[in-house]
């Protein structure tokens, strides 16, 4: 059965704007809405990134005196990024997978299958947390026990490797939770009766 057509008139050859697409998936509950508020902090962090990368352009190449940070300061503002990313396409539900099944069947089994997928993830991610969590100890505690940030050994030396093994556990721990939550929704949605047009 074909759509009925937009009762909206066509101007000038201007077709109507997009559906505008929910920014968090609403599965993700009220820690997939703030995860995606937190995630403008992030973009904001690759332009500072980008402007220090200018400045240490400008000073090296323009006053011959590059600075000691700016390495390291990119790298760690784009690591950050990119590690909060894996968390920001979990709430958006925009990650890269394979829907050759997933798009054929009847919304009934995909929201069995989401259930599945979802169960498969948390595992996966409670998996990865541990491995970042004995990561992140190393790099907090010195072998005697002592608290220590690893360092990068570099000239300015910063405390950048630790901060990110920490950061990667706790988006994880994170990750795990927004998982468990998808799964739980998934399910209440299981539980609803079936609708003869979810078949």
């Amino acid at each position: 059965m074909s759509e009925a057509p937009d009762p909206r008139p066509d101007i000038a050859g201007i077709a109507s704007p997009p559906a505008r697409r929910l920014e968090h998936l609403p599965e993700a509950g009220r820690l997939g809405w703030a995860i995606t508020r937190i995630a403008r902090l992030f973009a904001v962090g690759i332009i500072i990134a980008m402007a220090v990368l200018v400045l240490e352009i400008f000073l090296r190449y323009v006053f011959n005196s590059p600075t000691t940070w700016a390495h390291e300061t990119t790298t760690f503002l784009s690591a950050l990024t990119f590690i909060f990313g894996g968390l920001y396409c979990v709430a958006r539900n925009s990650h890269i997978r394979v829907v050759l099944i997933y798009d054929i069947v009847g919304k009934r089994l995909r929201n069995v299958l989401d259930v599945l997928i979802s169960l498969a993830c948390l595992g996966a991610s409670l998996f990865f947390a541990w491995a970042a969590w004995l990561m992140a100890r190393k790099a907090m505690f010195r072998p005697d026990g002592n608290f220590a940030l690893e360092t990068s050994g570099s000239a300015w030396n910063s405390p950048a490797p630790a901060v990110l093994k920490i950061f990667l556990f706790v988006v994880l721990v994170t990750m795990s939770l927004q998982f468990l939550i998808l799964t739980f929704n998934y399910l209440r949605g299981l539980a609803r009766p079936e609708r003869p047009t979810d078949a």
